[in-house]
């Protein structure tokens, strides 16, 4: 039987870490590409735009994400089209992630004095000048700290991938901990690795959200 050491393991674990990084870098830049679209309807002056941003950000905010995980994964397949994991959870992982940004990047804008509106008006923006020039630049201040924690979120949501078969850190955990029998080892060192993931940036936001209210008393 093959003795398998601490190092061993260590490494496999780092090896499908490669993957759940990428995930989560690809769920973050699709999903930031998706949630400003809806921001942009999630903000826009004509009301059945509004409902329609509404209505995605709640479903996908109101359905678990595992459940989204298992529609993009076998709803297609019902139609007879294979739909690969690592797709699946891209997809489903970049659809949730925008909800959620979208309606953190909401709060943002709104939180911009509404007398910046006007005094962009009055000087004959258009509505996508004003957002440009205007409201996002300052709306960017308030928003890194949240997105920043975000972040996090969607660093643990790559978890739940493996109940499709994508083989991240927490699928490979299960494989190595079934290849040696050594399950304390194994996900000790799997939590090791996703609180090496995380802290840095939970503790990045903290200290963003410090800077930011301390700015913004200074003013």
């Amino acid at each position: 039987m093959t003795e398998f050491t601490t190092w061993d393991i260590l490494r496999n674990l780092l090896l499908a870490t490669r993957w759940t990084l990428l995930l989560s870098l690809v769920s973050f830049i699709g999903g930031s590409v998706v949630g400003l679209c809806l921001l942009w309807l999630r903000i826009s002056p004509r009301a059945a735009l509004r409902r329609l941003a509404k209505g995605y950000i709640e479903l996908f905010q109101g359905t678990p994400l595992l459940m989204q995980l298992f529609i993009a994964f076998f709803g297609l397949g019902l139609f007879g089209i294979d739909v690969p994991a690592w797709l699946a959870a891209g997809v489903a992982l970049v659809l949730w992630s925008a909800a959620f940004l979208a309606e953190i990047w909401r709060g943002c804008v709104e939180a911009i004095a509404k007398g910046q509106w006007e005094a962009s008006a009055s000087l004959g923006m258009g509505r996508l000048q004003q957002m440009r020039y205007v409201i996002l630049p300052q709306a960017l201040k308030i928003a890194i700290p949240p997105t920043v924690g975000f972040s996090v979120q969607v660093i643990k949501g790559t978890a739940l991938t493996s109940i499709i078969g994508f083989v991240e850190l927490s699928k490979a955990g299960t494989i190595v901990t079934n290849a040696t029998f050594q399950p304390f080892t194994v996900y000790g060192l799997v939590a090791l690795i996703y609180f090496a993931l995380c802290w840095p940036l939970s503790k990045s936001s903290q200290i963003l959200e410090r800077k930011l209210n301390v700015a913004h008393r200074n003013h």
